[in-house]
Parts: structure tokens; C-alpha cells; sequence
């Protein structure tokens, strides 16, 4: 598939995307205030969430440096300062990536030169983690939706979904636990193929460690889906049972769905109005939630990313 193909595809998703959104939230135009929506923001219940919401995401960031510091550890030794502000650093490159894939670039910039590729393919491995925990987590949710759903909505369309999520976690946590068979498969990709010798830092993993990553992935799961939670019952009243449930095959359809610089809060705000408001009645409130948790947790750390990134590059340029 070309480049501009794949460009193609990922702007038709958006355009899907906030078509779907405008046919839903359409419907409740003589209840759409944007003042009335301000002043649910001011209510202490909100600001209390909103809060909590701001100190998971200095957690969430802090678990990703410290399992980043883990991974690139046996390439070059980096400080826990230098591993935080190496990964605020990448979160604005990640945004005008597919899918985030970028992220890395700002991080091993902070790394010396000549480990910089190596380091790179240490990274990939804390994303394939990330990615095997949203997957595992999103199987989870789909087969609560699907036991709990109506008739009508089990359908075997949904249970085909199940299946191949199911396939895609099988074939993740292989290639996981087997560096490997993972540096087989990153010897087969043509664009990367050149650097395989740097791709031997993958052979030092033992189980432990890669174990080791995968908790602290799970747990950044577990903050992240936390910090949705808590938004969803304050902006939107939905149930903590309906957010738990829901918030996992949010996460990994969100995952799944091709995207790129501002399109993924387009794509994730319509999947989390799908599949947490399958009726209707929550739309702008998990719209809203859905809104607020990506600047909170993206937003705000891209802005200080790219300080990071000017005053880096500043600095470079005296010495």
C-alpha cells in the first residue's frame, strides 16, 4: 500500500469519524450549550475529576520514563530526569505520526548518537508491551459487552470481532516473549532491514525483564483508564460499571484505527461515543470526557515536549 494511499485512509477515517459524531450529536442540538457545558466544567465534582485527572497524568508519564529508562538501560545508562524529559520530548513528534509511532525520535535524541538505533528498537519493544495490554484488556471488554449485550446486539459480526482480537493478542504475546522471533520479523521489513545488527539489543530481554515491562505497562493501562473513568462519571454520568466494561474496547478500537496529528481526537471521541453510549443518552458528556482526557494527557504534554525539544536543540547549537 502507497504512502499517499495510507494517507488517504487515515483522513477518510477522520472525515467517518466526525461524520458519525455530527449525526450523533445533531440530535441534541436544542440541548447543546456551550456555556451550559463551561459551567459543568466549574462544578466541584468536575473539578475534583479534573484534578485527579491532571496528577494520573505526571503518573502515567512517570511509569512510561521509568519502563523506557528499563529498556534502553543496557544501551546507554540515562537518569531518572533526563528518561522523563526524553519522553514529554517525543509526545510532539508522536502527534504528527501514524498512530504515535514517532514517539521514539524525541527520545533517543537525549541518547548519544551512536546508540540512538539501537535504543530505537529497545523502544519498539515498550510500545509491542503497551500494545499487548490494550489488546489483551480491549478482549476482555468486547466479551463483557457481547455476554451482557441484548439479542439484537450480539451479533456474530461482534463475535467475529472477539475472534480476531483474540488472534491478534495470541500473535502479540508470541512475538513479545520471544526477542527472537521478533528480530526475525524486523529483519523481513525491508525499510528496516539495514540496521539489523542494532536489532541484537532485543536478545538481551530475559523474560523477567520484558515481565517486568509488561506490569508497568498494565499499570499505566490501569491509570489512563482511571483517569477516563473518572471523567465519564463527572461529565457525563455513566455508570462505573458501564465504564469499566467499555472503556477496554474503546481503547483497543482506538488503537487499531488508523490515524494522525489531530484526526485521533476526532477517532476517539466517536469510538467512545459508540461503544459508551450505545443508546444515545450520554453523547456529549462521553464527547466532552472523551475531549478533556486527550488534552490532559496529550495535549499539555506535547506543549511542554516541544519546549523540551527547542531548549534541547538551543543548547546543541552553543555547545
Amino acid at each position: 500500500m502507497s504512502r499517499r494511499t495510507l494517507l488517504l485512509l487515515r483522513w477518510g477515517v477522520f472525515v467517518l469519524a466526525c461524520a458519525f459524531l455530527y449525526v450523533r450529536l445533531s440530535r441534541w442540538e436544542d440541548e447543546w450549550d456551550p456555556q451550559a457545558l463551561l459551567v459543568l466544567l466549574r462544578e466541584p465534582e468536575a473539578l475534583a475529576a479534573l484534578a485527579a485527572t491532571c496528577a494520573l497524568m505526571l503518573l502515567n508519564w512517570g511509569l512510561e520514563s521509568r519502563k523506557w529508562r528499563i529498556l534502553v538501560n543496557d544501551v546507554e545508562a540515562i537518569s531518572r530526569t533526563r528518561a522523563f524529559l526524553a519522553v514529554l520530548a517525543g509526545t510532539p513528534i508522536g502527534l504528527i505520526t501514524p498512530n504515535r509511532v514517532g514517539e521514539f525520535v524525541g527520545r533517543v535524541l537525549f541518547l548519544s548518537p551512536e546508540h540512538r538505533i539501537a535504543a530505537s528498537f529497545a523502544t519498539a519493544v515498550g510500545g509491542i508491551a503497551q500494545f499487548v495490554v490494550t489488546v489483551v484488556m480491549g478482549l476482555i471488554g468486547l466479551m463483557a459487552l457481547l455476554f451482557t449485550a441484548e439479542h439484537d446486539r450480539a451479533s456474530p459480526a461482534a463475535a467475529a470481532w472477539v475472534g480476531l482480537c483474540a488472534m491478534v493478542a495470541a500473535v502479540t504475546v508470541l512475538l513479545y516473549f520471544n526477542p527472537d522471533l521478533l528480530r526475525s520479523a524486523i529483519a523481513r521489513v525491508p525499510v528496516v532491514k539495514r540496521w539489523e545488527g542494532h536489532a541484537a539489543v532485543l536478545e538481551r530481554f530475559s523474560n523477567r525483564m520484558l515481565l517486568r515491562v509488561l506490569l508497568m505497562s498494565t499499570a499505566r493501562y490501569a491509570v489512563f483508564a482511571l483517569q477516563f473513568m473518572l471523567l465519564l462519571i463527572a461529565l457525563a454520568g455513566v455508570s462505573w460499571a458501564q465504564a469499566i466494561m467499555a472503556i477496554p474496547a474503546a481503547f483497543l478500537v482506538s488503537s487499531l484505527i488508523p490515524t494522525i496529528m489531530l484526526t485521533e481526537l476526532g477517532v476517539r471521541g466517536s469510538v467512545a461515543v459508540a461503544f459508551i453510549s450505545p443508546g444515545g443518552a450520554h453523547d456529549q458528556g462521553v464527547f466532552l470526557a472523551s475531549t478533556v482526557l486527550w488534552l490532559i494527557n496529550l495535549g499539555l504534554p506535547a506543549i511542554t515536549g516541544g519546549v523540551i525539544l527547542l531548549a534541547a536543540r538551543i543548547r546543541s547549537a552553543r555547545e
